[in-house]
């Protein structure tokens, strides 16, 4: 979780002194006062769905199926490096994405592996990293195109799956969203996470337990 080593390093020096209480109020008011991705573009769903965001998870699911009964499922979640920022960049991080891609009548999945990344202000693009066309069936082996295959691909075919991507909703609007949607919320889990300490050092006074409290909850 982002600043979680620094403040967790800050925090136990400071219970020896009483100071961590100070330090986590000054943390969390300046989270609040100083919201980092307020005014971006927070881009659209478009005809997809929220199917799953749970406020304890990193990742989100959201799905959309076609009048034909095609069904495409997106799940996505931020990559766990922070990336350099540039003047014109906002997001910190960059996103995960899976896209599979079920047609009626069929048992097996297209699934795409792709980098969300800000490529501008207000701006986002994906990148397709590797392939996949998953059968169902066990006894039959699935096939796999991955990084490397990629990166000799006739830059027509790459640009004709990305088009193809699109077609089906992995639109900028989306991606938009995707990077919006996820580092909003690991900057809400981060808060939360620092009210939740400052209400077990507000209950614990002795130095000992405050220090076992932090390092209980620590996320996993």
């Amino acid at each position: 979780m982002r600043k979680l080593n620094p403040l967790l390093k800050r925090g136990l020096k400071a219970i020896e002194n009483g100071d961590l209480l100070k330090i986590l109020q000054s943390e969390i008011r300046h989270e609040i006062s100083h919201p980092r991705f307020q005014g971006v573009e927070t881009g659209s769903l478009g005809d997809f769905k929220l199917d799953w965001d749970s406020p304890e998870s990193q990742d989100i699911v959201l799905k959309r199926q076609f009048d034909s009964g095609e069904k495409v499922v997106v799940s996505a979640l931020l990559q766990p490096e922070p990336i350099e920022l540039e003047d014109d960049l906002v997001f910190p991080r960059e996103a995960h994405a899976k896209v599979c891609i079920k047609k009626p009548g069929l048992s097996s999945i297209l699934q795409f592996h792709c980098r969300v990344y800000e490529s501008g202000s207000g701006s986002s693009h994906f990148d397709i990293e590797s392939a996949y066309f998953i059968r169902s069936f066990v006894s039959a082996p699935s096939s796999t195109y991955g990084d490397h295959f990629f990166s000799q691909v006739d830059p027509k075919l790459h640009s004709a799956l990305e088009q193809y991507l699109i077609s089906k909703g992995v639109s900028e609007g989306l991606t938009n969203f995707l990077l919006c949607h996820l580092n909003k919320k690991e900057q809400d889990q981060y808060v939360n996470w620092l009210r939740r300490l400052e209400s077990t050092m507000s209950h614990s006074p002795k130095p000992l337990q405050s220090k076992r409290s932090i390092l209980k909850l620590l996320p996993c």
